[in-house]
This record gives structure tokens, C-alpha cells and sequence, in this order.
């Protein structure tokens, strides 16, 4: 089985899901045109298989899509965006003097 990510706005949050089973999420607040993401949880469970990294591309992804600008303040976004420069391009302006963290 594969892991899905999906937006659940009603939450505030991605999730990656294994089927039922709910492996993790990164939780966001979303201003206009920029998504702020705030903290990753990944299960025990699901912990060393990617879960967070296919959050994070996902919901990259998706906010490219959108034309939104991110703000990482959670430092697992950060250090991902740091480590895949191809998406540095989303980090809002503002945030740029401060980032990386």
C-alpha cells in the first residue's frame, strides 16, 4: 500500500494516510495568498519511512499550484526546503533575511 496526502482544511492540516490508518500531518494557517506551516507530527508507527518528505512535496506542490508563497516556520519544512533548493522559490520574501533557519 502507498501513502496518500490530502488537504484537510477543515483541520488546518495535511495528512498522509495508509489506507485507515493516519500516519502523520503537517498542520498550516493560510493568510490571502500564503501558507504558513507551523509543525509536523509523524506517527511512531510510520517514523523512518518518508512520511513527512512526501507531506512536505506534496503540499509544496500544491501551494506552487495555488500561487501561494510559504512561510516555514515548522523546522522540519525549513531543513526540507533547505535540502530541495528547487523549491526555495515559495519561501515568502519576507521571511527570506530569516530563513533558513
Amino acid at each position: 500500500m502507498s501513502i496518500e496526502v490530502t488537504d484537510a482544511p477543515d483541520r488546518s492540516r495535511y495528512e498522509a494516510h495508509e489506507g485507515d490508518v493516519l500516519l502523520g500531518f503537517a498542520e498550516y494557517t493560510r493568510d490571502g495568498g500564503r501558507i504558513t506551516f507551523t509543525h509536523t507530527v509523524v506517527e511512531d508507527v510510520a517514523k523512518g519511512r518518508g512520511v513527512a518528505s512526501a507531506i512536505a512535496r506534496s503540499s509544496l506542490d500544491e501551494a506552487r499550484a495555488a500561487g501561494l508563497r510559504v512561510r516555514p516556520l515548522c523546522p522540519f519544512y525549513a531543513r526540507w526546503i533547505e535540502n530541495h533548493p528547487d523549491y526555495a522559490d515559495l519561501v515568502d520574501p519576507e521571511d527570506r533575511p530569516a530563513w533558513p533557519l
